[in-house]
């Protein structure tokens, strides 16, 4: 089976792919379906991807196509989720998903709620557990994720979403320190 790893590279995620005994394809780039098609692709496996995945590609790939997302969904879809989920206050973890047509917004396979000792976290140190988490939940599941032997459940109503643009008017809080910036410094500053 071909695997294409849409998203940073190299991904952590390649020796989990490859050790399930499946061909991995890593791209940065925009996909399409040229691509996928050329590379035979099977299955596709979204993290760290930057582009809005067509709903071409989602139709071709229907039901093989899944994204790791560093949020409790319904929580933070979008852009930015780690940092959405202090300036919002809300749930805090990892969510691996179908891809539908909308964004972020397909049925969950697994999730796993994460909590963090506000008092002694930086965005970037709850960045690093989180991508530490998704790749460990992605790990436990990617045989039964790629066997089919997980149904996706439909993600509750309500959450929330977020655009790159709606950041900016938070930037000032993290003008001095950047992603070192305390979340104690965060927690609820969008409410």
């Amino acid at each position: 089976m071909n695997v294409l790893i849409a998203g940073k590279t190299p991904s952590p995620l390649e020796p989990i792919i490859r050790g399930s005994g499946c061909n991995v394809i890593q791209c940065f780039e925009k996909v399409d379906l040229e691509l996928l098609d050329k590379k035979a692709v099977d299955f596709m496996v979204s993290y760290g991807y930057r582009f809005v995945i067509s709903r071409s590609i989602v139709k071709f790939l229907h039901m093989k196509a899944i994204n790791l997302h560093i949020s409790f969904l319904p929580w933070n879809r979008g852009a930015d989720p780690n940092l959405w989920s202090f300036l919002e206050d809300t749930p805090k973890g990892v969510s691996i998903h179908y891809i539908d047509e909308g964004l972020d917004t397909g049925d969950i396979i697994v999730q796993k709620e994460v909590v963090f000792d506000v008092d002694c976290e930086t965005l970037a140190t709850t960045y690093q557990k989180l991508s530490n988490e998704i790749v460990g939940l992605f790990s436990q599941n990617w045989r039964n994720i790629i066997h089919a032997r997980i149904s996706g459940k439909k993600q509750p109503p309500g959450g929330s979403f977020h655009r790159l643009a709606d950041k900016r008017r938070f930037d000032y809080l993290l003008a001095k320190k950047g992603w070192n910036t305390p979340v104690k410094e965060l927690v609820g500053k969008a409410l």
